[in-house]
């Protein structure tokens, strides 16, 4: 074949995949949500952590601060930013303290003041409760208050609307300064704004952050105000930006180098293009296979993928470097298969373990990977042969590497060394100073520290409540675990006055039980009682009686409506707020009892969605004594849950899944390469380096004070199939010198490539990368330096039997 139609067929090929990576990406739907890298929550206090990781409250909440011009007019800015967003769509609630007040009562609620109001709870509205009342509003309105108060007087004389708001405000409530919320040191204007989307919806908290900056470009004008703004969202979109930018300048530097090192290695400028054939091949093998099996692919699976090109690569490399005149290239890939298809199967069983993890993450890479090796393999042995040229120059023929490998020959063989190394290595894990394992999701966090620290100083200037610490009250349904959060109210009011915690959130302070609402009904006065009640108490007052009306009719509904349920909160500000304190459905069903009780309540398909249990949460701020906090709960039918604990549990279970899965892997890697090479001394000059590589690696990385987590792990299974396709290849040239040297100059250009791609992740900011990086790169270079001395053989005159039997294995 003529080298233009050679040519002509690779630009055909390179057209199909862009065909096919335009095809893909109209199918393929990316996701945030950490949760698919989570195993499923077994306990109350995990399923509730999931659930509020994806689409809790607390998901949602974007923390605002305007700073940099006067107070005055930071707080006109505040204002203004509320309004606006108040009328975006992709918001559920803004607020910025403006409506402390009377505006923090729903219009539609204030007929039923005295059902959600405890003030009444004690006394009746009877003729001596209205005289007092009557009696303060005239001093009122002879005050500084009147134009507060005059407007409310007909449908409210006692003033309840503004009883029921000042309840409604939370305990440690901002320092308010010109109407509005600013930090205590009257710098800085702070909103809160909850968006209708979780938190890990990347495009709908894109839109929210771009519209919450739209807005601020509008409104702070050229008064050099500045916005600074945290929360999930926030960070999510931020470190999407961030991952995207050094993405792409890692692949940018990863791909010149690529196209330089084949251009220097192999002295034609059709080798970058073969190479890069397979490469991209694997890629969109693997992404297309993960999107037809799964709904949305996470960008964890997606980062992670393409970083195989560390081990992907090592096919087209390892068949251009052996290609030769006197051998046509269908005859070099057959000689080369046997080995490559040993690496191939050995590092997919490996990832073939993920898919019985119960992990959704993990089953996405293992799709992933499998696919992409699987594509890239069979692009090397049967899509290459036909492209490349069958005479180029034979390497075998280098002075260069002649020299290096006569000095590489002439290292002595370790023996009791690799005894001593794999000593130290075990010394150092055993002595190394730290925790082992890293179990704290935080530090996974790729927020920089001051992202963090400003969260940290914005939450506690807005008062928000400790999220470590959540009390759990469970009912039948949402009335019922109202009705059990009542019944711990005092028992916290207790506790508050003891200084053991400083307060405390739940929903039935914004709504009571249906139980003390007919209570309350029932404590209402009928019309005629009333008004003979309004009638004496007005007696000898100033007041006309007829001015009244409209509070005699908001006393009547009241009393005869029916007690207000969650539903009936649906477009009031409170409904974000109760909403983010009474779990119902699949999600309280799964906190109320672990997986078990999810399941059963998602199997009963003739159980109404309002009886299929609900948890109450009562969120608590200054906590200082738990141990009282949990003796209180428990007293009350509730329990106090650590969510902090939670998460290291679920990471825990999570690592001890993947762990299970690693030796399954190794016990069937062995086994491949046990039924590919039949002898005992090949066997182990193949699995020596990658096993004393995993210990080298975990040495290094506990050395250096590492704390190991999940992507370490996975980073080892990546590092170990390195390894296993150098030892296999170095086996697999047998001692024919010439077969050395080549196999020699593809290790090194593999090795090389390899060391850069993973040297740049190292230095990623995002922990993920670096994680995966670090630990590749550091496998590596012991790789190398191991199947070197373990895995070659020495020099000899003609082939080995082994060699010669690989060779001519057919496909």
């Amino acid at each position: 074949m003529s080298p233009a139609r050679r040519t002509a067929l690779a630009l055909l090929w390179l057209a199909a995949l862009l065909a096919a990576g335009w095809a893909i990406g109209q199918r393929l739907e990316l996701s945030g949500d950490l949760r698919r890298f989570m195993p499923e929550p077994r306990t109350p206090a995990q399923a509730l952590l999931v659930d509020e990781l994806g689409d809790g409250p607390g998901s949602r909440l974007l923390l605002l601060s305007l700073s940099g011009a006067d107070p005055e007019t930071l707080a006109d800015q505040s204002r203004a930013l509320a309004a606006t967003l108040a009328g975006n769509p992709d918001f559920e609630f803004v607020a910025n303290g403006a409506d402390a007040g009377l505006e923090a009562v729903p219009e539609s609620l204030r007929p039923y003041r005295y059902l959600l109001s405890p003030t009444l709870d004690h006394r009746r509205l009877d003729a001596e409760y209205l005289g007092e009342q009557f009696d303060e509003r005239l001093q009122d309105l002879g005050s500084p208050m009147a134009a507060l108060v005059e407007p409310l007087l007909p449908a409210d004389p006692t003033l309840e609307m503004l009883t029921l708001a000042e309840a409604w405000q939370p305990k440690a409530a901002p320092r308010r300064l010109h109407g509005v919320w600013f930090d205590t040191a009257g710098e800085e204007a702070l909103l809160l704004a909850q968006t209708r989307a979780a938190g890990f919806d990347p495009s709908a908290q894109q839109r929210a952050y771009d519209a919450v900056h739209a807005a601020f470009a509008d409104v702070a004008s050229d008064s050099g105000a500045t916005l600074r703004m945290t929360g999930p969202g926030a960070f999510s979109v931020e470190i999407g930006g961030r991952t995207a930018r050094e993405a792409q300048w890692i692949g940018t530097i990863d791909s010149i180098a690529l196209i330089l090192l084949l251009l220097v290695a192999y002295r034609s400028w059709r080798a970058p293009l073969l190479g890069v054939l397979p490469l991209a091949t694997a890629g969109l093998a693997g992404l297309g296979a993960v999107a037809l099996a799964f709904e949305a692919v996470h960008g964890i699976t997606v980062a992670f993928g393409f970083t195989l090109i560390g081990v992907v690569q090592d096919y087209p490399i390892h068949f251009l470097s052996q290609q030769r005149a006197g051998i046509s290239p269908r005859d070099n890939v057959r000689a080369l298969w046997p080995a490559l298809l040993t690496g191939v199967v050995a590092t997919c069983i490996a990832y073939l373990t993920f898919l019985f993890s119960g992990v959704d993450g993990l089953r996405q890479l293992a799709v992933f990977t499998i696919s992409a090796l699987a594509a890239a393999a069979l692009a090397t042995r049967y899509g290459l042969p036909a492209l490349v040229d069958p005479a180029p120059r034979d390497l075998a023929g280098s002075r260069v590497l002649q020299t290096l490998w006569g000095g590489i020959q002439r290292l002595p063989r370790p023996r009791w060394s690799l005894l001593l190394l794999a000593a130290a290595c075990v010394t150092v894990l055993a002595t190394a100073r730290g925790p082992f394992w890293e179990n704290d999701l935080s530090k996974l966090t790729p927020v920089p520290t001051e992202g963090m620290a400003l969260d940290a100083r914005l939450r506690q200037e807005l008062g928000a409540p400790d999220v470590r610490y959540i009390v759990v009250m469970r009912g039948a349904d949402a009335d019922a675990a109202l009705a059990a959060t009542e019944v711990l109210h005092p028992r916290l009011d207790a506790l508050v006055a003891e200084g053991a915690l400083d307060g405390y959130d739940s929903a039935a302070r914004y709504l009571p039980s249906a139980a003390t609402q007919r209570a309350r009904q029932r404590a209402l006065p009928a019309p005629v009682e009333l008004r003979a009640a309004l009638d004496a108490a007005l007696a000898g007052s100033p007041f006309r009686a007829d001015a009244f009306e409209p509070f005699l009719a908001d006393v009547e509904r009241a009393r005869t409506a029916e007690p207000l349920r969650p539903a009936d909160l649906a477009g009031t500000p409170l409904a974000a707020t109760v909403e983010g304190l009474l779990l119902q459905g699949d999600g309280a069903a799964s906190a109320a009892g672990g997986s078990a009780v999810a399941e059963s309540a998602a199997n009963d398909g003739h159980t109404a969605a309002g009886t299929r249990g609900a948890t109450a949460l009562v969120s608590l701020s200054g906590l200082e004594d738990v141990d009282a906090v949990v003796r209180v709960a428990a007293d009350a039918g509730g329990e106090l849950l650590d969510m902090k604990a939670a998460s290291e549990s679920l990471v825990a279970e999570y690592r001890g899944r993947v762990l299970a899965a690693l030796a399954v892997a190794a016990l069937l890697l062995a086994a491949t390469v046990w039924i590919a090479l039949r002898s005992p001394g090949r066997v182990v000059r193949v699995l020596l380096p990658m096993a004393l590589t995993t210990l080298v690696t975990l040495a290094v990385l506990r050395g250096l004070g590492v704390e190991l987590n999940l992507f370490h792990l996975v980073a080892l299974i990546l590092a170990a199939g390195l390894g296993l396709d150098y030892a296999l290849f170095f086996e697999h040239a047998g001692d024919r010198r010439d077969d050395q040297l080549r196999t020699l100059h593809a290790v090194l250009v593999c090795s090389l490539m390899t060391l850069l791609v993973f040297s740049l992740l190292a230095l990623s900011s995002i922990p993920v990368l670096r994680a995966i990086g670090g630990t590749v790169a550091i496998g590596v270079l012991s790789n190398f330096v191991l199947a070197l001395l373990v895995s070659r053989h020495d020099a000899g005159a003609g082939a080995a039997p082994d060699a010669v039997e690989s060779a001519g294995g057919s496909s």
